[in-house]
């Protein structure tokens, strides 16, 4: 304020000053004339959260990061990310559908430990006791279709199949080719039938919904629940991007229990009105890991967020890193965790890794060698990882020229195109199949007798996944990677954990990188990528005019 200006204040002011303070006087008058209003007692805190647990909680926004994050989900048997709205007005789910056998309660403590420990096993917040043979689950033999060839299960389904059956939620955690889609796959069968018999379910619906990161993956999970529900009327659907709708579309309106999806494609179906999840009873998140990996938590949690919330959900992954637990948090209720072997990022133990450490000119002349060692008969089947999608025709080309029968799969072919590769790989009809990491986890191929590695991934969470390709089905593999220092040596120290968590040989070159492990940075957005609150809505910004 200018000097001039608090002058006239002053000047100004004294003729009014007694006017001024009679009017004050008049208004404390009146004021002390009016009855005063009884205050309110204080709301407690903890009533105000009260209010908010019983309010449903699709109304609920949380709307910071502190917002507390219950550890196991609500104590009322709802997930918190799910339509409680639904919960309320269908009809209660039949979970619980195994009886143990009798020879599963004779197992003694110190028989289900050794077990337990035999396998690697380690349970937490559950009591059911692991299975032996397929016949301890109590499901029928057309129930059991799919397992008709093995001899008994595997480490993950030995333990995941009785806590499934009994309608727990549940945390698997388990290096890929672990059996996990069976896991899963034939108690979603018996619920899916129990469901219909009690009228929680028309049959018309989808029953079952199983989330893959993707398309391979996804085509995989469905040729083996397609095959495990045939013999008992259970269809399955995939949907996945890449390809028109209209098929998909099709399958969906004649009515299939179990979908099969990636997250893309199965939000467009249901904003198109295709595809209804009211009666979705049953969930599986599979390799949640690669989906927080990819970037699909936003579309993974509307998806659940429209299914009802008391809803069996189940979810597997490789690791289990705080980003996964948060998510097991909120997405399950009280779940059991199963982990075979290492909650870290750990390999296989059925596969060989052969670590060599070269230059990059070098390795089209070593994977030459390579393959007169690996593909003598060539005949056997052998997959060769690379990184890019120009690499892979390259290194397909290049094989080709040299005389090697091989067919590459990368995102620069169409969907048909890769299909037609995989399934001639499968056949055997091309024994070498190049790939990039597209591939890695989708495909399940019990005869793959190696794995190369031309080009090292970017994160080792790829590496891994790579070489379970091979070893699967408790069959030995082989996985040779070529290692370039100057371009892979920032992701040494973490392979070099891993190979000794494997008993594996650490070559001195590789460990003349160093063993320091870099802070793990995000697939897509590297190290400036930052946690974002995705329950947070988006806020829309309006301009006055087009000028602003």
């Amino acid at each position: 304020m200018h000097a001039e200006e608090k002058l006239d204040k002053r000047t100004m002011g004294g003729s009014s000053d007694k006017s001024s303070k009679k009017e004050r006087k008049e208004k404390k008058e009146k004021k002390e004339k009016k009855p005063k209003k009884e205050k309110k007692p204080k709301k407690d805190k903890k009533d105000k959260k009260d209010r908010l647990t019983e309010r449903p909680a699709d109304t609920i926004t949380t709307t910071t990061k502190k917002a507390k994050v219950h550890k196991h989900g609500s104590n009322d048997g709802m997930a918190e990310v799910g339509s409680r709205d639904l919960a309320k007005k269908l009809r209660p789910i039949v979970k619980d559908l195994y009886e143990p056998s009798s020879d599963i309660l004779s197992m003694s403590d110190k028989s289900i430990d050794a077990f337990r420990e035999e396998r690697r096993m380690a349970v937490e917040n559950c009591d059911a006791k692991p299975l032996s043979n397929f016949k301890q689950s109590g499901l029928s033999k057309d129930e059991l279709y799919a397992t008709r060839n093995f001899t008994m299960p595997s480490p993950i389904q030995s333990q995941c199949l009785p806590i499934a059956l009994s309608g727990r939620d549940l945390v698997g955690i388990a290096a890929t080719g672990s059996g996990k889609t069976l896991a899963f796959g034939l108690p979603a069968i018996k619920h899916i039938r129990a469901q219909i018999d009690a009228g929680v379910a028309s049959g018309t619906k989808p029953v079952a919904l199983v989330i893959a990161p993707t398309r391979e993956l996804a085509l995989q999970i469905s040729v083996v629940l397609e095959e495990a529900g045939s013999k008992v009327g259970v269809g399955c659907v995939c949907v996945y991007g890449g390809v028109p709708k209209r098929e998909q579309a099709q399958a969906l309106r004649s009515g299939v229990s179990i979908v099969v999806a990636t997250p893309g494609r199965l939000e467009d179906l249901i904003g198109d009105g295709i595809c209804s999840l009211d009666e979705v009873t049953y969930l599986v998140l599979d390799e949640a890991d690669r989906m927080l990996d990819l970037g699909f938590e936003p579309h993974i949690r509307t998806i659940a967020g429209s299914i009802r919330a008391d809803r069996q959900t189940l979810m597997f992954s490789a690791t289990w890193p705080s980003s996964i637990r948060k998510l097991a948090s909120e997405f399950l209720c009280n779940p059991a965790r199963v982990t075979i072997g290492s909650e870290d990022l750990a390999a296989s133990h059925t596969v060989k890794q052969i670590i060599e450490v070269v230059d990059g000119p070098s390795r089209d002349r070593l994977l030459d060698t390579l393959l007169n060692k690996y593909h003598s008969s060539r005949k056997n089947r052998i997959i060769i990882f690379v990184l890019y999608k120009k690499e892979a025709a390259r290194v397909e080309s290049m094989l080709q020229r040299r005389g090697w029968n091989a067919v590459a799969v990368h995102g620069d072919i169409s969907q048909a195109q890769r299909t037609a590769a995989v399934e001639s790989f499968k056949s055997g009809e091309v024994p070498l199949l190049v790939a990039t990491d597209v591939a890695a986890r989708g495909l399940d191929i019990p005869d793959v007798e190696a794995v190369i590695n031309y080009s090292f991934p970017l994160t080792t969470e790829d590496y891994v996944h790579r070489i379970g390709r091979t070893g699967r089905a408790g069959k030995s593999g082989i996985a040779h990677t070529m290692f370039v220092g100057a371009n892979d040596k920032p992701r040494a120290g973490e392979l070099i954990n891993v190979l000794k968590e494997a008993n594996q040989k650490v070559p001195e070159e590789l460990l003349a990188f160093g063993t320091t492990v870099k802070k793990k940075e995000s697939k897509l957005y590297g190290a400036h990528f930052k946690d974002v609150d995705f329950s947070v809505k988006s806020t829309k910004v309006t301009f006055d005019s087009d000028s602003d």
